[in-house]
């Protein structure tokens, strides 16, 4: 297999194998709190709670430990290997899935914090996988097929909760119990998919180099050999503190806080505004699951037009693409602001908007979201496998640490302040992020450009 191939056919599978793990966890995701909270109430004794477990905590306990634990990630990547830390990443998640099928509250929290740990390894693997098979020319095309496939799992969850759920409040035990065996065995299959990624030429014969080195060694030789994964460990983590004092990360660090905050957003907070706008009617409810198989509509679309046209792209910068991102995100925080009540994030409302709720562009909204989110999210990958293709690993752990960090800051907050106050954070940082990420991609250019102008003369 030539060795162009062999990167492409590694990043159809990674998408598989991440579009399958997170259809499961996307899934649960979207109702773990209706769950929880039927589960809590089916297991009363004599009108006492003996469940303790609560859906929001649970995230909340995830991209808080997903959060710090990318400090560590790089230093258990350099152990590892980027393909079999994305194995034990998803071996979590497949963990905290099947916690749901008989809920313990003990278990719903250790499984959180594991999750938590398990997903900067795996976000940080994948990332350094991702790199690895590509290069400058490829990796525009590459994180947009990945991401469009990725998204893919966003669309499947919510068609199943709008067909399946549809007018459901209770979840019992036999509709909990077989959901949540499937999600458990899809999610295995995807981190099963890993095992066939397959190693590149250049990478098995630096095995073999390293394997011919050994038997020359004498025992000295061989003893710090075997200290050497440690100390890569420690190197890896040095790495990520130095690379974070970076100017051009230090600056490209508010674009990737500015993306955990507007996934915050679309992920949590939009949707459940519009159920909570009574104005839509009977039909309110309906249109959570409508708004989010829109929202996975945009980013697959978004994903797979990078993909497609990723070289093109390329040629022009990245800068365009996310300043696309950011317009859109703007004109949906306008619609937003005009069309859904200023309360509708705290509780259900009757009130109306500066103009009567429209149901179409409330969805429409969600399809503007997951679009702009595809532009920023597939960027901020190219641009970081591009400027740090030898230290992608702690580049991309510092990307998933500044991006958990302000989604849980943003799960905070959410449920305290009105819609105006939301979308005014939003409407500063995405200003302040797409101009950060202009003044990194133009230095990247004129490094580049300076750099080629030399090797000619």
């Amino acid at each position: 297999m030539e060795l162009a191939t062999l990167k492409f056919y590694n990043v159809i599978v990674l998408g598989f194998a991440f579009m399958l793990m997170f259809t499961g966890f996307q899934t649960c995701g979207m109702i773990e709190q209706t769950v929880l909270n039927s589960y809590k109430n089916e297991t009363k004794v004599n009108g006492t709670v003996t469940y303790h477990g609560d859906g929001y905590t649970s995230l909340a306990i995830i991209y808080i430990v997903f959060a710090f634990a990318n400090w560590l990630a790089p230093s258990v990547v350099s152990l590892l290997g980027a393909k079999y830390s994305m194995v034990v990443g998803g071996v979590t998640y497949t963990l905290y899935l099947s916690s749901f099928i008989k809920p313990v509250t003990a278990t719903l929290y250790i499984g959180s914090v594991l999750i938590g740990f398990g997903a900067a390894v795996l976000w940080t693997g994948q990332g350094a996988f991702l790199t690895m098979n590509s290069d400058e020319a490829t990796m525009g095309r590459n994180s947009g097929l990945f991401w469009a496939m990725l998204q893919c799992s966003l669309l499947i969850g919510n068609l199943y909760v709008f067909f399946a759920w549809q007018g459901v409040t209770t979840i019992l035990d036999h509709q909990r119990i077989p959901l949540y065996i499937a999600l458990t065995s899809v999610c295995a299959l995807g981190t099963a998919l890993l095992f066939i990624l397959m190693r590149q030429p250049a990478q098995q014969q630096d095995v073999d180099d390293d394997d011919e080195t050994d038997e020359t060694t004498d025992d000295n030789q061989v003893e710090v050999r075997e200290k050497s994964p440690l100390k890569e460990a420690w190197e890896a983590l040095l790495d990520s503190v130095r690379l974070f004092m970076t100017p051009n990360m230090m600056i490209l660090s508010i674009t990737f806080f500015y993306t955990g905050l507007e996934l915050t957003f679309f992920s949590g907070v939009y949707t459940t505004t519009v159920g909570a706008t009574k104005m839509f009617g009977e039909d309110s409810d309906k249109l959570v699951g409508l708004t989010g198989i829109m929202i996975g509509v945009g980013e697959i679309l978004g994903g797979a037009l990078f993909g497609i046209f990723g070289k093109k792209l390329t040629r022009y910068g990245r800068d365009p693409v996310v300043l696309l991102g950011g317009v859109v995100h703007l004109a949906s925080f306008f619609l937003i602001f005009i069309n859904i009540p200023d309360d509708a994030p705290i509780h259900g409302t009757h009130d109306q908007a500066y103009i009567y709720p429209n149901q179409y562009l409330a969805v429409a909204c969600g399809f503007l979201l997951g679009l702009a989110d595809a532009c920023f999210n597939t960027q901020c990958y190219a641009i970081i496998g591009t400027c740090y293709p030898d230290n992608s690993a702690p580049a991309f752990a510092l990307f998933k640490f500044e991006q958990s960090l302000a989604a849980a800051i943003g799960f905070f907050y959410s449920s305290h302040l009105v819609l105006k106050w939301q979308l005014l954070i939003l409407v500063v940082f995405v200003v302040a992020g797409t101009s950060s990420f202009f003044v990194v991609e133009r230095k990247t250019r004129r490094s580049s450009s300076t750099v080629e102008y030399a090797s000619i003369e």
